[in-house]
């Protein structure tokens, strides 16, 4: 149960973040990709900076809480700046979108903190077993919604020509 709502109120974040920023998901999804490629390269040294602070005691929360921001800052950063949808629907497909593609990034991550036993384990090693195609699908649509973003036109550039 805990698992659900931890997990739950996690999407609920990440969708509520994208939905309000109007961001378009592919800047936000390569974001993710990079977040989770540097995840994998400063693990230790991500760990050792949450635990110098004090906040967290070190251990195994520590490190899941230092992945799970390096994922995830890149994206953060970018829902500030960048290309924006206009219509609703859009909005909601392309925060759904982020949102699976985050959690999918975030599984590993999350089995240092949250408790895994019983039918919650074989949901988590269902999830972790197709998370790469998740993944690959996930960064092929961020690709694909980059080839339809259209710059932004300012009236200044259109007196220029």
């Amino acid at each position: 149960m805990i698992v659900l709502l931890v997990v739950g109120v996690l999407a609920l974040l990440l969708f509520a973040g994208a939905f309000i920023s109007r961001r378009r998901f592919g800047l936000l999804g390569l974001a993710l990709s990079a977040g989770a490629t540097l995840s994998t390269l400063w693990s230790y040294e991500a760990g050792l900076v949450i635990s110098s602070t004090g906040l967290v005691p070190a251990g195994p929360m520590t490190n899941a809480i230092a992945l799970s921001l390096v994922v995830l800052l890149p994206a953060l950063i970018l829902l500030f700046h960048g290309y924006t949808y206009k219509d609703i629907l859009s909005r909601i497909l392309g925060s759904f979108l982020f949102t699976v593609l985050a959690l999918a990034f975030l599984l590993e991550p999350l089995q240092f903190i949250l408790p895994l036993e019983g039918q919650t384990a074989d949901i988590y090693r269902l999830l972790n077993d197709n998370k790469g195609i998740v993944i690959s699908v996930g960064v092929v649509l961020a690709i694909v919604d980059l080839f339809f973003t259209k710059p932004v036109k300012n009236e200044r550039d259109r007196r220029r020509r």
